[in-house]
């Protein structure tokens, strides 16, 4: 199956008929210009006077096949079989300013805590291509990234758009894990898992995380909780009255308690990470959970076709060049 990913591009063909007609009136283009039309009638007789006549239908094929590929052909293959985990997961992710503080590395560089919490999770999505996988960012209130989904590219580009200061500042881990829960209590899949990590106490939001957590289990959602942090104090980037930044120690806490709870309550775990190395260990574990596949009956995949058009446009061109500035070019 063929399709146009802009078909209404495919409108500008309608003004080449006018082009050629306002063309037409012109006359053809001239080879080669003379001052007598003794001279012009004695050079008719030779076909290589005839070749400015091509010139007006190289170029209007030539812009064809430009407004063609400009369309974006795609040929699609709308049916194959591809095959799933039958894990359904949300990966929540704490943004708030805490997790700007520097206590972490990446690459043997200090690192803030939420760029080594994106590049560890982007490892973990390329380990798990099977599955169905969501993104829950929060702080003061959490927001969706990206729904559920397969296409793990397209969750990758997300995944790098999550900033602090998204939402207002905050902890909110219990409207965060509801809001994970309720984007999976009507899928399909056998697993259905919340990963949950923050480096703070819940503080925000309208949903306790008990309350979150008792939906969780009631809804068959496991949930595995993480503490990320050091403990005690870290190294948090600040601004002062100059507008000059500098670092400063500010005091850190994690709620082990209620984090253990809620792992707990929903058949879980809890896991404490407090550099890097810990951290990658801790998505490794949950990436050894059971999987289960199933077939999915239908899955899309275009491949572009603008090429086959653009090349030859390119080649009409060329040749239209050569026509008019070779033996053939039209002189003043």
């Amino acid at each position: 199956m063929i399709r146009f990913l802009y078909p209404s591009v495919l409108w500008l063909l309608a003004l080449l008929p006018l082009l050629a007609l306002l063309r037409g009136r012109r006359g053809p283009v001239a080879a080669v210009k003379y001052s007598s039309a003794d001279i012009a009638r004695q050079v008719a007789r030779e076909t290589r006077s005839r070749v400015g006549n091509w010139l007006t239908p190289l170029t209007l094929l030539a812009l064809a096949l430009v407004i063609t590929a400009l369309a974006r052909p795609q040929f699609g293959r709308s049916t194959s079989n591809v095959e799933a985990s039958g894990v359904d997961m949300i990966l929540a992710l704490d943004c708030s300013g805490s997790m700007e503080a520097l206590d972490f590395k990446l690459d043997g560089q200090r690192a803030s805590r939420l760029d080594v919490v994106k590049s560890v999770v982007s490892k973990f999505i390329d380990e798990r291509p099977n599955d169905r996988i969501g993104l829950v960012g929060f702080a003061g209130a959490p927001y969706l990234v990206s729904p559920l989904t397969l296409d793990h590219d397209w969750l990758q580009q997300n995944l790098d758009r999550v900033q602090i200061g998204t939402v207002e500042d905050g902890t909110a881990i219990g409207s965060a894990l509801a809001t994970s829960v309720n984007r999976l209590r009507d899928q399909p899949g056998k697993s259905k898992i919340v990963v949950l990590l923050t480096d703070g106490q819940n503080n925000a939001g309208k949903i306790l995380p008990d309350t979150a957590a008792q939906a969780a289990k009631a809804l068959g959602v496991k949930v595995y909780t993480i503490g990320a942090g050091v403990r005690g104090e870290a190294p948090v980037p600040v601004t002062d009255a100059f507008g000059n930044k500098r670092l400063a120690m500010a005091k850190v806490d994690v709620d082990e308690a209620t984090l253990q709870k809620v792992a707990d309550e929903t058949g879980g775990q809890f896991f404490r990470a407090t550099d890097t190395a810990s951290l990658e260990k801790i998505y490794g574990e949950i990436d050894r959970m059971e999987k289960t596949t199933h077939e999915l009956k239908k899955f899309e995949h275009h491949s572009e076709l603008f090429a086959w058009a653009i090349l030859p446009a390119l080649g009409l061109l060329g040749a239209g060049l050569a026509l008019d500035h070779t033996r053939f070019r039209r002189l003043p």
